[in-house]
């Protein structure tokens, strides 16, 4: 009977470990970072019980010619959360404007942190010419 609950104690601590480093991985290592320009779309704050600051940038770029058809315009989506209040109250302040912002990006989304997987954390830049 004793080495059955030295064997559950330890079974059980294992998993809790291998939860908590899932768990970790999953929502706090940060998998990538980095700069995305373009113009902010829309940018609200918006949940049914966490209210999250969510925006939509749009990148447009060129697309490549496929069997004849020539080169086409195509606009990019970047859809991405806020956690830091005075970095949202500045992007509204931005809507329509052609922006870089830094974000970081997570495995997975937490309710309170926001939908989207990858999270803005600062504004880079405002790129000259489209401030009022």
């Amino acid at each position: 009977m004793k080495h059955k609950g030295k064997f559950i104690f330890w079974l059980t601590l294992i998993l809790l470990a291998g939860l908590a480093a899932f768990g970790y991985f999953r929502y706090f290592f940060v998998f990538g970072d980095g700069v995305k320009a373009g113009e902010l779309n829309q940018f609200m704050l918006k949940g049914y019980v966490f209210k999250t600051y969510e925006g939509r940038l749009i990148q447009s770029g060129f697309r490549g010619s496929q069997r004849g058809t020539g080169a086409s315009i195509e606009s990019y989506i970047f859809d991405f959360s806020v956690e830091n209040e005075a970095v949202a109250d500045s992007l509204m302040r931005l809507s329509g404007k052609s922006v870089e912002l830094h974000y970081k990006e997570y495995l997975g989304a937490l309710p309170w942190r926001g939908m989207q997987k990858t999270v803005v954390d600062r504004i880079v830049s405002v790129v000259p010419g489209t401030t009022e």
